[in-house]
């Protein structure tokens, strides 16, 4: 391919994103999604009360929780980090109640979101740290709206093992509280939260208008066109 058929390529590209054809990267709406500010001490952890504001971007609903460094090692089992050095343990260090982390953030109303995280679980044979992770997630905060209880059950033993979730849903105010709640029973001394993304992904119902058809039709139609012209031309010399 030549560089001015390259170069043609790109023009249509570029009218194809402009136009919101071609989706571009979004940008993530979550502060310190990986929970790496405030720094702890390496190879340790650090408690944060109800109420505390400490953890950047976070609040901490519920008794408290607790940022782990990634090199943590304690009885059984390593606890590293899905992302960066650091994660949440929604747990905190001996509460083991309803409590966690929220977060809000600007939206706009009728937007679809995707918001993903990680939720570490380890699998302890002799029950300290558990052999399940669950997690409520809400909208509104942790009194608001249940978007869907999720569970690690990954059986890897000895290690925090992270899993991916994903939550959708379509925002009706302009600023949207999204907060992270334990599930794990009372004798679990372990729920790992990490790598926490939030982003737009469309609009709900959004079709392209009929006069922007025709500008897309328009300009693969005179790509084609220029292409054609450029084959006829070659072809007759």
């Amino acid at each position: 391919m030549g560089a001015k058929m390259r170069k043609q390529l790109f023009v249509v590209a570029g009218l194809l994103l402009v136009l919101g054809l071609i989706p571009s990267q979004a940008a993530n709406l979550i502060v310190n999604g990986s929970f790496e500010t405030p720094v702890v001490t390496v190879g340790g952890f650090t408690n944060f009360a109800s109420g505390s504001t400490l953890i950047t971007g976070w609040t901490v609903f519920g008794p408290e929780v607790s940022i782990v460094s990634g090199t943590f090692s304690q009885e059984c089992c390593t606890f590293p980090a899905e992302d960066g050095v650091q994660w949440v343990d929604l747990t905190g260090q001996t509460s083991n109640t309803f409590e966690g982390v929220e977060q809000t953030v600007a939206t706009t109303p009728g937007t679809q979101y995707t918001l993903s995280f990680f939720v570490g679980n380890v699998f302890d044979p002799t029950g300290f740290f558990g052999t399940t992770s669950s997690v409520k997630v809400f909208l509104g905060g942790p009194t608001g709206t249940l978007l869907d209880p999720v569970k690690n059950s990954i059986t890897t033993p000895a290690k925090l093992t992270w899993q991916e979730f994903f939550e959708h849903f379509t925002a009706t105010s302009t600023s949207t509280t999204i907060a992270f709640a334990n599930a794990d029973p009372g004798n679990d001394n372990s729920n790992g939260l990490d790598n926490v993304s939030l982003v737009a992904t469309g609009t709900v119902g959004t079709v392209p208008e009929p006069t922007t058809l025709s500008l897309i039709g328009a300009g693969l139609l005179g790509f084609s066109f220029i292409r054609h012209r450029k084959v006829r031309s070659q072809r007759a010399s």
